[in-house]
């Protein structure tokens, strides 16, 4: 975690508006630990996606203001405490398991952006894609020709294992956040989010419990 990360940061959420902080080599722990800082100074975890870096495949979180007394309490606390945070200065200790526990949101959403339908759709077409690229450049040649039907099947035949990777995937990062009394809740798009104890989803979503 970049001292410039951390002040570009800071000096944004002076501002007491949303913040986007990126990471353009994907990185979700560098995420979860400016996350786990901006919670120090009143700020938590929105969401996250795609989009950073010059290839697009670096992540963008979004973190807002919590509005939960403690989190107000906590933040200026902190600000009295270490009041040349934003400016390179001191900053205040972050806990590991905070960490841990802002990787597991980022992960989580990361692997429910789409549904297991959806994934196979777009990894299909995708494979699909890449195969008949190879076969079309390589087409004077018979044996590239079956090496691509070929390697198509075999990527298919993968895709249900891929299903039960991300599927288990999301259960770990699920069960550590309900371990640590994150609560699950669907937003008005039916999607299965969670958010701390006594927190709320950060836009304005119908929020409708979810049913056990």
């Amino acid at each position: 975690m970049s001292k410039r990360s951390v002040r570009k940061m800071l000096g944004r959420m002076a501002s007491g508006e949303p913040v986007h902080v990126t990471s353009a080599m994907a990185s979700m722990r560098k995420l979860a630990r400016l996350g786990a800082l901006a919670q120090q100074f009143g700020y938590d975890y929105a969401h996250v996606g795609q989009g950073a870096g010059p290839r697009g495949d670096g992540y963008v979180m979004t973190l807002v203001p919590d509005p939960r007394p403690e989190a107000r309490e906590r933040a200026a606390r902190n600000r009295a405490r270490y009041p040349g945070a934003a400016d390179g200065g001191a900053l205040p200790p972050v806990a590991p398991e905070e960490v841990r526990l802002f990787k597991a949101r980022i992960a989580y959403d990361l692997s429910s952006r789409l549904t297991e339908k959806q994934m196979l759709w777009f990894a299909g077409v995708a494979f699909t894609l890449l195969a008949g690229a190879f076969a079309f450049r390589f087409r004077a040649h018979p044996t590239a020709l079956v090496g691509a039907a070929v390697g198509w099947a075999v990527l298919m035949a993968l895709l249900p294992v891929g299903i039960v990777v991300n599927r288990r995937y999301k259960e770990r990062n699920a069960a550590m956040l309900r371990a640590a009394g994150f609560t699950a809740v669907t937003d008005d798009q039916g999607t299965l989010r969670y958010v701390p104890p006594g927190g709320q989803l950060p836009w304005r979503a119908r929020v409708l419990p979810r049913q056990h």
